[in-house]
């Protein structure tokens, strides 16, 4: 079993920062990939950035140039830089670890940016 928390949601104005992060535990070896994903009202989950195990990283177009994801493997967390936040980045963002070809999900943390 692998158990993922997160942190560091909030309200920030829009252009702000704020970083997330998602510690893992457990199990957490054989990991395939993690991504940071995020679920706006009335909208379905969507993909924010990914990083697999080779180390290449995936972004989603909007949020390219902003935000940045890294892992620190020593401290088995995964983050999530996000610089010139907009109101339409206001979501529940969720980390995903698959591991050994299993998906395992943080509980969420809300991000909201104000104009």
């Amino acid at each position: 079993q692998v158990q993922l928390v997160e942190s560091g949601g909030g309200l920030v104005q829009a252009g702000g920062s704020l970083r997330l992060s998602c510690a893992a535990s457990g199990s957490i070896f054989s990991i395939n990939a993690m991504g940071w994903y995020r679920q706006a009202p009335g909208k379905q989950r969507e993909v924010v950035a990914n990083i697999f195990s080779g180390g290449i990283t995936n972004y989603a177009d909007a949020v390219k140039g902003r935000f940045t994801i890294s892992r620190d493997n020593a401290k088995n967390t995964m983050y999530l830089q996000m610089n010139s936040l907009k109101p339409e980045d206001t979501a529940i963002y969720y980390c995903n670890f698959m591991v050994r070809w299993r998906d395992y999900w943080g509980q969420g943390t809300q991000v909201t940016v104000s104009l």
